[in-house]
């Protein structure tokens, strides 16, 4: 029986990058359960697994507009670095809390440190990527 929109599903999966590395798997653990088309998944995840049945494998490759999207420059943030606790330890590539008004706390990515003002970056970490998906359905619930 073929997967259609509205099922719920439990899937393997192993999610590279374009130059193979792993960013994501659930091999070896649980499978993830979600209901295809509830939104829950990035766009192309969801649309990959319509059509495929119980036991099926399947490789997909998924440009950005189907995945994260493509950066949003307006993500991007320039804090004075005063406004930072002075015993966090500012490093670039690291993660930290932002607090965004109406929206709470936010992950965002240190991309530059200053003598005055830190960049941060609150594009998802694989927005702009082109992401392959390993997909196997362990299961189908109609």
């Amino acid at each position: 029986m073929a997967i259609k929109e509205g099922d719920i599903v439990k899937v393997e999966y192993t999610g590279t990058l374009e130059d193979g590395t792993v960013f994501d798997t659930n091999k070896g653990q649980q499978p993830l359960e979600f209901k295809v088309g509830d939104g829950s998944l990035i766009k192309g995840f969801e649309e990959a697994v319509i059509g495929m049945e119980k036991g099926e494998e399947k490789d997909v490759k998924l440009p950005p507009e189907k995945a994260y999207g493509q950066p949003n420059p307006e993500l991007i943030a320039e804090i004075p670095k005063k406004q930072f606790p002075e015993s966090m330890e500012l490093k670039e590539g690291a993660t930290i809390g932002i607090d965004v008004p109406n929206l709470g706390q936010l992950p965002a990515r240190i991309t530059k440190i200053g003598d005055e003002k830190v960049t941060v970056d609150l594009n998802p970490p694989l927005a702009g990527k082109t992401l392959n998906f390993k997909i196997k359905v362990i299961d189908v619930i109609s």
